[in-house]
């Protein structure tokens, strides 16, 4: 059986790291940027209310990142509560444009950030045939980039799936 004692203590740590989340959002909404490496590793697709999504460059597999627009921000626990739950809408919305644009095996989901500190949560479309197969796509891939033509295609596929979302916009 949990103490009443124990149960208050974690309530009010609940409730303090929620009220300095909802400061942290007030003062960090406005000062948001993209962090350089995803700024150059990536071409955004369009915006949803809470995060810019964008197109990773990476031939190797179709890959779409979702940043949170918000500054400084590090970890997804650290949104307050309305704004986690907003962004598994949109997460929900990028797997479901993946899947239904390129038919992957499987999708993985993650939120590595020890590179790139700024939160960023990685949706990639594996497929068994892939170079990085059964394995991660990090360290595992050529690392080489898309040319124009082929990300604008990709980019133009995957926006048309989104744009029946309600809550997307192009960019």
């Amino acid at each position: 059986m949990i103490s009443k004692g124990w149960r208050e203590s974690v309530n009010l740590l609940f409730y303090l790291a929620y009220t300095d989340v909802i400061q942290f959002k007030s003062d960090n909404i406005m000062s948001f940027e993209l962090h350089p490496q995803l700024a150059k590793d990536t071409t955004v697709i369009g915006h949803f209310p809470l995060c810019v999504a964008l197109l990773h460059k990476d031939n190797a597999v179709p890959w779409v990142i979702l940043v949170p627009k918000r500054a400084n921000l590090k970890e997804l626990h650290h949104l307050p509560m309305q704004e986690q739950q907003q962004f598994l809408l949109e997460s929900q919305a990028v797997s479901q444009a993946l899947e239904a644009t390129f038919r992957p095996d499987k999708l993985n989901l993650g939120a590595l950030g020890n590179m790139v500190p700024q939160l960023h949560i990685h949706h990639i479309a594996r497929f068994k045939d892939d170079v990085a197969w059964p394995g991660p796509v990090w360290g595992n891939t050529k690392g080489e980039f898309r040319t124009e033509e082929e990300q604008n295609e990709l980019l133009g596929r995957i926006k048309n799936v989104l744009s029946l979302s309600s809550i997307f916009q192009k960019a």
